[in-house]
């Protein structure tokens, strides 16, 4: 049986220390963005391998593969690359642990204000050592959202679009933060109420939305199934507002 909290900090020191490399490259950036994500994918599968070598990986950068393993790393080396060239936060490391059928733990480590979100499953959510939770904001009107523009702009343009014609104007603010993971652990920290984004990768949302359930929020498919973590379409919540955000997405759903 795994000592989920002890793993857990282990996690967070690998986190860490990837973080730091990013920092370190990010002072003496060159234009080596796919080298920096290798070689911050290649030290935490490296430490990672050391630390539970019976578990596969599903990672970013592939440099490591998942071959059916009762255990599974979900690594984003660098989440928020587009933040990380225009040295813009926030970008961080997100390392997930998952089984076949449910997440785990998660860490993420935010590089620019050296915030380390992390949960494990049944031990709540933290942050930097303090517990954190969701907001208690109940009204639409008063939510502070996090809307997330994905690369496959075709697809995603008649849901995106209807549901800033439904929020605009109609809630506290809105804001595109250019990191899954981050906005996730924003809605766990109680910064944000909700948070939703489409088509991306097991890598971007893992590790944050279990932060997210631990917390006391909850996460869901677009479809409103709470099996997500295999999909590619995700909400996250303070649990008060998901109806809300879940009615607009099904009125004009992005292609599966």
């Amino acid at each position: 049986m795994l000592n989920f909290c002890q793993l857990t900090s282990s996690v967070r020191e690998i986190a860490v220390e990837a973080g730091q490399f990013l920092r370190k490259e990010r002072k003496d950036f060159h234009n080596y963005v796919s080298y920096v994500d290798k070689e911050s994918e290649r030290l935490v599968v490296e430490r990672l391998s050391a630390l539970l070598p019976e578990a596969g990986f599903i990672t970013e950068e592939g440099s490591a593969v998942y071959s059916g393993e009762e255990y599974c790393w979900v690594i984003d080396p660098l989440d928020g690359t587009t933040n990380y060239i225009h040295d813009n936060a926030p970008y961080c490391v997100s390392i997930a642990l998952r089984s076949r059928t449910e997440l785990l733990l998660g860490v993420v480590y935010e590089v620019c204000r050296d915030e380390c979100y992390y949960a494990w499953k049944g031990g709540k959510a933290y942050l930097n050592g303090e517990q954190i939770h969701v907001s208690d904001v109940r009204d639409v009107e008063n939510s502070f959202l996090q809307l997330e523009l994905p690369y496959n702009y075709q697809d995603y343009r008649p849901t995106i679009e209807y549901v800033f014609h439904e929020l605009y104007g109609k809630v506290s603010s809105i804001r595109i933060n250019g990191s899954s993971a981050m906005s996730l652990c924003y809605v766990a920290a109680g910064r944000f109420e909700g948070w939703m984004e489409a088509y991306i990768g097991k890598w971007d949302f893992s590790a944050g939305a279990l932060i997210v359930m631990e917390a006391g929020g909850q996460v869901t498919d677009f479809t409103g199934n709470e099996h997500f973590i295999d999909g590619h379409h995700i909400i996250a919540t303070n649990g008060y507002l998901h109806q809300s955000l879940l009615q607009l997405v099904k009125v004009v759903p992005p292609k599966l």
